[in-house]
């Protein structure tokens, strides 16, 4: 029974891992926007409405810091800035989909 217990406590702990990463209501449309082909600051803000400037910024530097964004600064006049998807975050696409299925599913009544 202790096995049990302590697979579970494991199990918890990974789930609060990953929610770690994704928390908030904006990191997850951010990834989503990403994917969808979106990688400057005005398109990923374009892209999401109601998101502020201060808040994308802040999110981008928190997915930048957990390794799932990486940010490029490009010389010129005017400076751009660009967000590259890393791999790391390609592993998290299963669980985007699923979340989409999920929330499909709950926007229709549930099972």
């Amino acid at each position: 029974m202790k096995q049990d217990i302590s697979t579970m406590a494991d199990k918890i702990r990974y789930v609060q891992d990953t929610l770690q990463m994704i928390n908030g209501k904006w990191k997850v449309p951010i990834l989503m926007s990403m994917y969808g082909g979106k990688n400057r600051f005005r398109d990923i803000q374009r892209n999401i409405p109601a998101i502020t400037t201060r808040v994308l910024s802040k999110e981008l530097k928190d997915l930048e810091a957990n390794k799932l964004v990486t940010r490029t600064v490009h010389d010129g006049k005017p400076v751009s800035i660009s967000y590259t998807l890393t791999a790391y975050s390609h592993t998290l696409t299963p669980v985007v989909d699923e979340m989409i299925k999920w929330g499909k599913q709950h926007r229709k009544g549930g099972l």
